[in-house]
């Protein structure tokens, strides 16, 4: 028996040791070995959440990309948000003690009434009042010694050489959010050296922007040799765009009349930088360290960055200084009976750290959710049926394995369009109204009205609710029209369907047969899918560039759709460089395309194909070169009116025109599908706001609890396994021991 317990006990204590290595500290007393997190982060109030795209801009001057704005918009805070429950999206005071109404003057500086029209309107002035005793987060930049000196503003090498990260600093500081810092920002945007990516469209807006930019300009190129990356004293610099009234108030001069500028207020390149913190981040050796704004963020938000490595790990914790907000007491039908409003009155932001780790590939992201080491997570095609189901009317539903796990599905649609544009300065399927056509297709109305029935037969025959089925597992909303849901105008009833392509059935639109685009072809002058008069078989020519497999099932599927109504299709695929140049060119027939709204206004959709807007004369973002002289007459009227029945009535007659004329295939209205475990509340799918964290809650108990459910192991197996291994060894051991014991007495 001595040799029994031997051989049990050398197996066991390698079997114990070999699988407690490197899991986290683990041993028998705790039950989950595969927890990738710290056992002192156990129970705490932290969101976990993932990253698969490295932030390259955390400076609000210069970051413009989703990615980057789920940390700017924790941080950083413009004077307005977005309602985080209302829909159609809502403008609320964020900083601001109200959303700011423009003043209008006439050229002579004469205040106008707010009806005035707008041709006599040469400027709008927006106020903005900010609440007093708001605090920045603790910050080395606001650091000041008892004399009241800022500690940190003269740096010499001798000083930088321990310093590694912004908490290498032991002094931090802070101050009061004033007026100021948002003019220094506004001011930030005509920089130099940072290169805005929204500077020239607001210099078209924004009084004396552009000059304050050519103003920068000079003084940068007249610095001396050797002080080329000096600190610029943006304070020095004043302008008419931006102007500090008091402590607590700031005006904006805008050219003309521009309603959709308070949308730019609630984004983050008008948030507020104090120019200390531009100060101490522009001296020598700062940059070489990582140590600039575009690394570590300073803000009034409810968090602040506290570790930034963008190939792993991001960590925002609560910044100690903010003041709190109370959560919404209201929203849209629905939001009570989902539990949304069941925090309503309550002080944010309610988590105190959020970890964000960088995932790379979908699958060890989607393992981990599933393990309870993510609150929430997207749903990629890879894991589509295993988290979603479809009834056959296609209503989409969370699937039974999901739900016995507790977990939650939501669902949004994007603020953004996908659609198959005709370009219209094309000789076959273009022909603007009015003669403004390309080469080769004349300004015969018959040729016009030839070219518009085809493309009408065209948007019937392509099945987009096929489309969205087959390849985007039901993750989107056929179109009507470039405004998607969310945006003042768009309406899902009968009234907002295009009656061109749809009729009004039994509560919900149907496609069109193909029989009516057979007939619009007739019409066209192509029955049968050939031209009338040649007999030539008509060709569609898709100007593309896929190349992958993906790509060519959704080819064959665009092949079939058009030999519904014997119409051939071409496709012409080409690297991205050659297709550009095409669309520059307007020399592409047919072409995939997109647009995701800036801000949720429907000028921001409806300029898409505004005559002005055409690409090819003027390198705008009307991609399919439309041109129809009244629906440019009813976008200038619309554009620059506030939301009401007179803006709709005008939004309406818009798209009877572009439902008449057919320039895009309408595509579709994505949408994004959302998963959420139990243990989190509050989380409704916002695609036009980012600072959503706030509003969040979490159970840490909860989430304990079912991570020990999911993840503990079941040792008795295991040992089983070892217990047998050991009897069908012993035999053989007691043998080779008998042996060698009989060798020894011979």
């Amino acid at each position: 028996m001595k040799v029994l317990r031997y051989l049990l006990t050398i197996p066991l204590v390698g079997f114990v040791f070999g699988c407690g290595e490197g899991l986290n500290h683990s041993s028998w007393n705790n039950p989950v070995w595969n927890n990738p997190y710290p056992d002192q982060d156990k129970g705490q109030n932290i969101l976990y959440s993932a990253f698969t795209e490295r932030p390259k801009h955390l400076d609000p001057v210069q970051s413009y990309s989703e990615d980057e704005a789920t940390f700017t918009n924790q941080i950083y805070e413009p004077p307005l948000q977005y309602h985080y429950l209302k829909r159609p999206y809502t403008l609320v005071p964020q900083t601001a003690t109200d959303v700011p109404k423009p003043s209008y003057y006439s050229a002579d500086g004469k205040r106008l009434p707010s009806d005035a029209e707008e041709k006599s309107i040469a400027t709008s002035v927006y106020e903005i009042q900010i609440k007093p005793g708001i605090q920045y987060q603790p910050h080395p930049a606001l650091a000041r010694n008892a004399q009241g000196e800022l500690v940190y503003h003269q740096l010499t090498p001798t000083d930088l050489k321990p310093i590694r990260e912004l908490r290498d600093f032991r002094e931090t500081g802070t101050r009061e959010l004033i007026a100021e810092d948002y003019v220094y920002e506004i001011k930030r945007l005509a920089h130099p050296r940072l290169h805005s990516p929204i500077f020239a469209l607001m210099s078209d807006y924004i009084v004396g922007l552009k000059e304050l930019g050519e103003k920068l300009k000079q003084h940068n190129q007249a610095l001396p040799t050797g002080h080329k990356e000096a600190w610029i004293d943006l304070r020095q610099f004043s302008f008419a765009g931006a102007e500090v009234v008091d402590r607590y108030t700031y005006r904006i001069n805008i050219r003309g009349k521009y309603p959709q500028f308070p949308y730019w207020l609630a984004m983050a390149f008008f948030a507020p930088i104090p120019w200390e913190a531009d100060r101490f981040h522009a001296q020598a050796g700062m940059a070489e360290r990582n140590l600039t704004l575009d690394w570590y963020p300073i803000g009034t938000g409810p968090y602040m960055l506290v570790e930034n490595n963008p190939n792993s790990r991001m960590v925002l914790a609560r910044n100690p200084n903010y003041r709190g907000e109370i959560y919404p007491d209201e929203g849209e039908a629905g939001d009570r009976e989902a539990g949304l409003l069941a925090d309503a009155g309550k002080t944010m932001p309610f988590i105190d750290r959020i970890v964000f780790v960088r995932e790379k590939e979908s699958i060890p992201y989607w393992n981990k959710f599933l393990q309870g080491y993510y609150d929430a997570a997207g749903i990629s095609s890879d894991n589509f049926d295993q988290a979603v189901q479809m009834s056959s009317q296609g209503d989409v539903a969370i699937s039974e394995a999901m739900r016995e796990q507790g977990i939650h599905l939501s669902a949004s649609v994007d603020t953004s369009v996908s659609y198959l544009g005709f370009n219209m300065l094309d000789p076959l399927v273009g022909g603007n109204v009015g003669g403004n056509v390309g080469a080769g297709a004349g300004s015969n109305p018959k040729n016009v009205e030839r070219a518009r029935k085809l493309r009408q037969a065209i948007s019937i025959a392509i099945d987009q609710e096929e489309f969205i089925s087959v390849f985007l597992n039901g993750r989107g909303i056929p179109a009507m029209s470039p405004i998607s849901p969310g945006i003042f105008g768009y309406d899902a009833g009968q009234a907002g369907i295009d009656p061109v392509q749809y009729d009004w059935v039994n509560g919900s639109p149907k496609r069109k047969s193909v029989e009516v685009a057979r007939k619009l072809l007739i019409e066209a002058g192509y029955p049968n899918g050939r031209d009338a008069k040649t007999g030539e078989a008509l060709v569609i020519n898709l100007d593309t560039t896929a190349a992958g497999l993906g790509d060519k099932a959704r080819i064959d599927w665009m092949t079939k759709q058009l030999a519904k109504i014997d119409v051939q299709l071409n496709v012409r695929s080409t690297d991205y460089n050659r297709f550009q140049e095409k669309m520059r060119k307007g020399t592409a027939q047919l072409f995939r395309w997109g647009w995701n709204a800036d801000y949720p206004d429907p000028e921001n959709m409806l300029f898409l194909l505004y005559g002005p807007q055409g690409k090819v004369a003027s390198a705008g973002e009307n991609a399919a070169n439309y041109a129809n002289p009244e629906y440019d007459a009813l976008f200038e009227q619309m554009k620059n009116k506030e939301n009401g029945p007179e803006r709709l009535a005008i939004i309406t007659r818009m798209l009877a025109v572009l439902h008449n004329d057919a320039p895009w295939i309408w595509g579709f209205y994505p949408k994004t599908y959302a998963l959420s475990h139990e243990w989190l509340y509050n989380r409704k799918p916002n695609k036009v706001a980012h600072n959503t964290l706030k509003y969040q809650r979490l159970d840490p108990a909860l989430r304990e609890k079912r991570r020990n459910e999911w993840n503990g192991i079941v040792i008795w197996p295991m040992l089983l396994v070892v217990m047998l291994l050991v009897i069908g060894f012993l035999p053989a051991f007691l043998g080779y021991r008998k042996h060698e014991q009989a060798r020894a007495r011979t």
